[in-house]
């Protein structure tokens, strides 16, 4: 299942980038002479924040789980 979610961001990522750049080229008026470039920083910076944000997600709902589990036997002792 995993790798249905990783797809699903990257197609998330890539679609949101292109987005992003036309949106940037359309400002400027014209094609950007560096538009991979510009591509490749986009969607870098959009892969961190999406990765860092769902490993934040999944620690915290790890670490609820777990003071669960914790919580749920010390009320058994």
């Amino acid at each position: 299942m995993e790798i249905v979610y990783f797809t699903i961001a990257a197609i998330f990522l890539y679609l949101v980038s292109d987005w992003l750049l036309n949106r940037i080229e359309k400002m400027m008026g014209k094609r950007s002479e560096y538009r991979s470039v510009i591509f490749f920083a986009i969607i870098m910076l959009l892969a961190f924040i999406l990765f860092n944000l769902v490993q934040y997600v999944q620690t915290g709902t790890t670490t609820d789980i777990k003071e669960a589990a914790v919580t749920e036997e010390a009320a058994k002792q």
